[in-house]
């Protein structure tokens, strides 16, 4: 076992790495709000990719049960510490709060696909449902031999963190492709992102300097899927923000409510944002107003007004 890293005041350290984890804690765990609130204000899904939700619950669950056991399991800390050299595992009680705080906003954001609209064909894809059931019935094979003495159960563990890591990276390819395919963002909420990415930065920057301050770079192997949702979750955020902010800049919204109808109190005018020129638009959602009455549709989608 390393001694210390005498070069950084330890009491410090901790007191620092406490800090940037529930600062990582709190921009992670808000940044599943602003799309929950954007389904609620639009009363609907739409521009939502339904894989990402699915996978985000099944990504989640698998990080809850890995974190739960980690920091809570006596048996498995042991068996972490035979496998590396003695050394604690850098589960803290911020990555459990997160990882149950997400599995619970992400189940909710679940719900309102069912409650909410969506469009035409707007579901689960086959090779997505495919994938979760091999997943699945891997993890079952796997706490089988748990079980049974083949295995330990920190190896169902690292399965299911193995788990997690690849769905981080699979989720997001379906969200970037339908912003692609409809030329918009429209519907997926930017302050996700931007909070997302803040929480990736932070949570690096606290298994960096953890494995500093012990002196012992084996907790970033050790925590694999830590280090590579964080790494992850930056690279992919920051292919969100260029498409936000750089190749779809259009905020017009097809598919907002009534409600969410700009009004102008000076002239008595409502202002409705309506379909974006881009003529993938369609294609990608499937989706036409269900009568004028709802929309008032003008060439080439620019801002109609109507008066009330």
């Amino acid at each position: 076992m390393d001694p210390a890293n005498t070069a950084f005041p330890q009491g410090l350290g901790q007191l620092l790495s406490h800090l940037i984890g529930w600062a990582y804690f709190i921009a992670w765990s808000a940044s599943f709000y602003p799309q929950v609130i954007l389904n609620w204000r639009r009363k609907s899904v739409q521009g939502l990719s339904i894989d990402f939700i699915y996978l985000n619950v099944l990504g989640f669950l698998c990080y809850s049960i890995f974190n739960l056991a980690f920091f809570y399991s006596a048996e498995v800390q042991e068996e972490y510490r035979k496998r590396n050299d003695g050394q604690d595992n850098l589960v803290r009680a911020n990555d459990v709060f997160f990882a149950v705080h997400a599995l619970i906003l992400s189940t909710f954001t679940l719900f309102q696909t069912f409650i909410y609209k969506r469009g035409e064909g707007q579901s689960v894809s086959r090779p997505i449902k495919l994938l979760i059931f091999i997943t699945v019935f891997g993890a079952a094979i796997v706490l089988g031999a748990a079980i049974n003495g083949a295995s330990q159960w920190i190896d169902l563990l690292y399965y299911l963190s193995y788990i997690k890591l690849g769905i981080s990276f699979i989720k997001y390819c379906p969200q970037v492709y339908l912003n692609y395919s409809a030329q918009s963002t429209v519907g997926w909420s930017i302050h996700n992102i931007l909070l997302d990415f803040t929480g990736g930065v932070l949570s690096i920057a606290q298994l960096v300097l953890d494995a500093y301050i012990s002196n012992d770079w084996s907790g970033i192997s050790g925590d694999p899927v830590k280090f590579g949702l964080g790494f992850l979750s930056i690279l992919f955020d920051l292919v969100f923000m260029a498409q936000h902010y750089i190749l779809y800049r259009s905020r017009e919204d097809f598919y907002a409510p009534l409600s969410m109808v700009e009004n102008n109190n000076n002239d008595g005018e409502q202002r409705a944002l309506l379909l974006p020129k881009h003529k993938n638009y369609l294609s990608a959602h499937q989706h036409r107003p269900a009568s004028m009455k709802d929309l008032e549709l003008g060439a080439g989608g620019d801002l109609l007004s109507s008066r009330h």
